[in-house]
């Protein structure tokens, strides 16, 4: 059968099972073994179902993911997040606008040791929204700010994203994790600048709150301390070398099960919670990932990275032109498939070609999870936004939308500020080579 015309019916196929909504990594791999069988015969197509789907769930390297997830499970049942924002609100809360800044700092913070944008818009909507709401915020401010803090959940490290595209890339976690600071930074001062510029604007969106005392403010961190500890030698001791990003992923889980219960926070039933949680969003990017390996068998056996690649090089678009072109497609995917899964679909295909161009891997893996957090609250089909939606029925879904707008031209100003200058990104990893 033709080549070209089996790649068609591969993609063909797995968009009309994503439109059937058969969950992705099902997708991937049906419309995978598919493609593959057409060409190869479905005997070596089974085979090979087999093969990728033991190959993924045992190798040693994956383990990272369940425990990092574990990690982020463990702090949303145990309430530290809710510490978080009253600390946040302890010292942004005293000036107007400060409940909506504070929500950004809290979102910020628990992306460190959650890294689940979807966890950490659905855990700020019910401890934020409704403290918002009762000091008289706007729907469309409240819901804007925690959909897009939620972002910075896939970005901040420890990220299950950048973690899964150095698995697919073979490149350093650590230096992907250290890549991702200086940009996450960025993120939290864009937001909280939107933030005010939005009240700048629309005073009535936001009242003044009250101030708290410095004794406070000061005490509100203390509760924090020892999960940053945690955070600050899990990072670490990967950037240093002390163990591998998998032993990281262990510490943290279990570091964050001990502090939980250390502070009183925890019980049997909730860790009992967490662990299920933490198997079924586990399971769920595992499953992935044996349905992107098994696609990516397909695109490999129809040589569909060198096609486009051959494609976007005789366009003559120029270096930045081609990556503008990548990017936009990545963000269109963003808006309606899961992050993880643009990442496992995209990054086979044109990371031959961003390497060739003379791009910087590192730089191009923030890169690539700046463009596909804009993908998790614009328009169709931004998860963030379904999060809130879901968890607060009573909000209309487009004053969400309108809520996000600003924040979405944050992020793109954001990007082209990075891709103009790449030390912001480079800065860090540079120190350590």
């Amino acid at each position: 059968m033709d080549t070209n015309l089996v790649i068609c019916i591969g993609f063909g196929l797995m968009l009309f099972l994503c439109a059937l909504r058969v969950p992705i990594g099902l997708a991937m791999g049906a419309a995978g073994m598919v493609g593959f069988g057409l060409l190869t015969g479905f005997t070596p197509a089974f085979k090979l179902v087999s093969h990728s789907v033991i190959t993924t769930f045992s190798d040693y390297t994956m383990g990272l993911i369940p425990l990092f997830v574990l990690m982020g499970a463990v702090v949303v049942a145990s309430g530290i997040s809710a510490s978080m924002f009253r600390a946040a609100q302890a010292w942004f809360g005293g000036f107007r606008g400060g409940l909506a800044t504070a929500t950004i700092a809290a979102c910020g913070g628990f992306a460190a040791i959650c890294g689940s944008s979807a966890a950490t818009a659905a855990t700020m909507t019910r401890i934020g929204l409704p403290e918002m709401r009762g000091y008289g915020y706007s729907d469309r401010l409240a819901t804007g700010v925690i959909a897009a803090g939620g972002t910075l959940g896939i970005l901040i490290p420890p990220s299950i994203a950048l973690a899964i595209y150095g698995l697919i890339t073979q490149q350093s976690i650590g230096l992907l994790f250290m890549a991702a600071i200086v940009p996450g930074l960025f993120a939290v001062l864009f937001y909280m600048l939107t933030v005010r510029i939005w009240i700048w604007r629309r005073p009535q969106d936001a009242p003044t709150g009250q101030p708290t005392p410095l004794r406070e403010r000061v005490s509100s961190l203390s509760k924090l301390s020892p999960m940053l500890l945690l955070i600050i030698l899990v990072i670490g001791g990967i950037y240093g070398g002390l163990f591998t990003p998998t032993e990281a992923g262990a510490i943290g889980a279990a570091g964050a099960i001990v502090i939980s219960f250390a502070m009183g926070s925890f019980s049997g039933k909730r860790l009992v919670e967490a662990l299920i949680e933490s198997v079924h969003t586990g399971a769920a990017i595992i499953t992935i990932l044996a349905g992107a390996l098994l696609f990516g068998y397909f695109l490999t056996i129809t040589q569909t990275p060198q096609k486009i690649s051959t494609l976007l090089m005789e366009a003559n678009l120029g270096a930045y032109g081609t990556l503008a072109v990548i990017l936009l497609v990545m963000l269109l995917l963003g808006c309606i498939m899961d992050a993880t899964a643009v990442v496992l679909l995209t990054v086979p295909i044109v990371y031959p070609i961003i390497t060739q161009l003379g791009f910087d891997p590192i730089w191009f893996g923030v890169v690539v999870t700046m463009t596909v957090e804009i993908g998790m609250i614009s328009p169709p089909f931004g998860l963030n936004v379904f999060v809130i939606k879901g968890l607060s029925r009573q909000t209309d879904i487009w004053e969400i939308y309108k809520g996000v707008t600003p924040f979405i031209l944050a992020d793109i100003l954001r990007i082209v500020l990075v891709c103009a200058f790449p030390a912001l990104v480079m800065f860090l990893p540079n120190l350590m080579k």
